[in-house]
């Protein structure tokens, strides 16, 4: 499984649920949003950084 995957689904999974709800509890839902988001982020840097490896690797 390619590294940085799993947080990048998992952040998306939580940024979903933040949105959903957004209207009972806009604080805590921006709050969730934010969290998602930056796992969401973290996990785009991790599969970038892993491919970037795996092709100096070929060369």
């Amino acid at each position: 499984m390619r590294e940085g995957l799993i947080p990048t689904v998992l952040g998306t999974a939580v940024t979903a649920s933040g949105a959903a709800l957004r209207a009972k509890y806009p604080m805590a839902a921006a709050a969730v949003v934010g969290f998602g988001l930056a796992h969401v982020v973290l996990g785009a840097i991790d599969l970038v950084d892993s491919r970037r490896k795996n092709l100096n690797d070929l060369l």
